[in-house]
């Protein structure tokens, strides 16, 4: 059994700390793809312990941060039809439409439902036969599986009210578009641990033979983030790139083979919309065609047209690690969670609210948490 406080140490972390110091002899800039790294990071107050050398950038890593604007709407779409119940977790919700929110909608009178599973959206579906239910399916691959799931029970119990809204996005795919951005200057990745105990290992290696990058999977613990950094910096440092597994206590090389198979039977892959970056072929789960009947958009004939994103929102930079939120003009100005320009801000692993409400503090109202000093409250 491990618990949390081992991977929270302070003086392991401390330890860590002064390696990746006396590791580092140029400057270094590394991507963490996941939002939950991120939080990890600003919360934690890593990003302020490491030396100035390594420099953090933000990757695309948050699922609600990267759903499109037109996903958005679509979703408002079937929330205002007659006799449609709209099922999505919780931090959808803020996520900014064209012109309004999945909330904005609720409190017009939409029958929006926040769940934590799309498995409560059958029992609904089961227990309102006179309702279409639609369940708005988003995430990386962590979430397919479930809402693969949702389908085929659904369909194994004739459950012709039932339909998901995909919006899957995959990450191997987003790291490629970001490496072939001519702006980008990456160096190396701290890839997701999360995806990577779903999806295995395979589909990184072409990755780093292509860019000639190393990647190194991470947990989400504090010690788990340093001691990614320091492998791969580690690497860097010696001119060799190769794929690494920090985090082989969840991670294996095959992944969670029976999860793949289930997403394999429901899903097929197809090119997706991306939030402040725009479309990435092949980055998305869409129904196959055995499965076709559950398809929100197909079952309602969705024709969402072209809709653009505030031109005030710096997301698309953001995700791509080419800015820090702090740049932003609008950043804790005209951008705060209670009132977003964009999902970043909105989702509690965006980076935005992660500096907002760990770095931001002296000029939002917040205790400042980043204090390195303040050891107490970060681990």
């Amino acid at each position: 059994m491990q618990y949390l406080s081992e991977f929270r140490d302070k003086r392991i972390t401390s330890h860590l700390i002064e390696k990746i110091r006396c590791l580092v002899t140029r400057p270094w800039k590394l991507m963490e793809i996941c939002g939950g790294q991120t939080h990890s990071l600003v919360k934690n107050g890593i990003l302020d312990m490491l030396p100035p050398e390594i420099i953090m950038v933000h990757g695309p890593g948050c699922p609600v941060c990267v759903t499109g604007v037109k996903v958005i709407d679509e979703a408002l779409y079937l929330a205002a039809m007659p006799d449609v119940i709209l099922c999505s977790f919780g931090d959808m919700l803020r996520v900014p439409g064209s012109t309004s929110s999945l909330l904005e909608a609720k409190a017009r009178g939409a029958d929006v439902r926040i769940l934590y599973s799309p498995l409560e959206a059958l029992e609904i579906a089961r227990a309102n036969p006179g309702k279409e239910i639609v369940f708005f399916a988003v995430g990386f691959e962590t979430t397919a599986p479930a809402n693969a799931l949702s389908v085929m029970q659904a369909k194994h119990l004739g459950l012709t009210n039932y339909s998901i809204l995909s919006s899957h996005v995959l990450v191997p795919p987003a790291m490629e578009a970001i490496l072939q951005d001519e702006e980008t200057d990456i160096d190396g990745f701290l890839a997701a641990g999360h995806v990577c105990t779903i999806m295995g290992l395979e589909e990184y290696y072409p990755i780093v033979e292509k860019y000639r990058k190393p990647i190194v999977v991470t947990g989400f613990e504090p010690i788990d983030l340093l001691e990614g950094i320091y492998m791969c910096v580690s690497q860097l440092e010696s001119g060799e790139y190769r794929l690494e597994n920090q985090y082989a206590r969840n991670v294996s090389r095959e992944g969670n083979t029976a999860a793949i198979k289930t997403i394999r039977q429901v899903f097929a892959v197809g090119d997706r919309d991306w939030r402040g970056i725009g479309t990435i072929p092949q980055s998305g789960y869409e129904l196959n065609e055995s499965f076709s009947e559950f398809d929100a958009r197909r079952k309602f004939h969705i024709a969402i047209r072209e809709v653009f994103e505030n031109p005030l929102c710096m997301s698309g930079l953001i995700l791509k690690g080419l800015k820090k939120p702090v740049d932003c003009p609008c950043f804790d100005k005209s951008c705060k969670p209670e009132h977003p320009l964009g999902a970043p801000m909105v989702s509690s692993e965006g980076a935005c609210s992660a500096y907002y409400h760990f770095t931001a503090g002296q000029t939002a109202g917040f205790e400042h948490q980043t204090n390195i000093a303040d050891g107490e409250k970060r681990f």
